[in-house]
């Protein structure tokens, strides 16, 4: 028997393969690479590294302002008692993606441009495309689609659902907007006859308010009243 031969054999088998070497030699250059990188733009950056981290986080929040979540400080008495001057709400822009679309009782942040006036407002939806609206009812309520709608639980105290009679039809792509302070509250109502008729476009909606941030002590998370909720819906309607 050729004992050389068998030696030379065993050794061979018990080196790693030349592509094992390989994969792990360039796996560790691609990190070293990458901790080189970092620590040259921290060099290059005055602070360093502190400098290169709050970089880091304000391109993450411009990210998630400009994607996911937009905070936006409540600027009139529109919609007291529930939204006060000065609280801070988080919209979520994700709200109405994906197929998913505005909903009455929802509280919507929008551009009001060429309707209401250059600036966004914040507002509730009283009713979506395809929706009969009127004030009012025999009892002085809101109806939406032959259904009246109880709005004690978040309408100012005080307040009528409207001192303003109205008869409309929503049309398609569009929502009628109301305040919850009505008698404080510039919204669909007085824009009747103004092109586009106090409606506003979905496109223009530039999320749903979900949450009271600030003041801590106001801190709450905003839901869509049952009132509504029961609402029939209309003809190509979206509840």
């Amino acid at each position: 028997m050729d004992t050389e031969a068998q030696q030379t054999e065993r050794d061979r088998s018990s080196r790693p393969s030349d592509s094992e070497d390989t994969s792990d030699d360039t796996g560790g250059q691609e990190e070293r690479s990458r901790f080189a990188l970092v620590s040259r733009v921290a060099e290059w950056l005055p602070g360093g590294r502190i400098t290169l981290t709050a970089l880091v986080c304000l391109v993450f929040v411009l990210l998630l302002n400009t994607f996911l979540l937009q905070p936006f400080q409540i600027p009139s008495g529109s919609m007291e008692s529930g939204l006060r001057i000065g609280d801070r709400v988080l919209v979520n822009k994700l709200a109405y993606r994906f197929g998913a679309h505005p909903r009455r009782g929802d509280i919507v942040v929008f551009d009001g441009t060429g309707y209401f006036g250059d600036a966004d407002y914040i507002k509730r939806v009283v009713g979506v495309g395809g929706d009969h609206v009127v004030c009012c009812d025999e009892e002085g309520r809101l109806q939406v689609n032959g259904r009246s709608v109880d709005e004690t639980a978040f309408l100012y105290p005080g307040d009528t659902p409207s001192t303003v009679p109205f008869d409309v039809v929503v049309p398609a792509g569009t929502l009628f907007v109301l305040g919850d302070h009505r008698s404080d509250s510039s919204d669909s109502r007085d824009h009747l006859g103004d092109p586009g008729g106090g409606m506003i476009p979905v496109g223009d909606v530039i999320g749903r308010a979900d949450w009271i941030v600030w003041p801590a002590g106001h801190w709450t998370h905003l839901v869509r009243p049952g009132a509504y909720a029961r609402v029939p819906a209309a003809d190509g309607a979206h509840g």
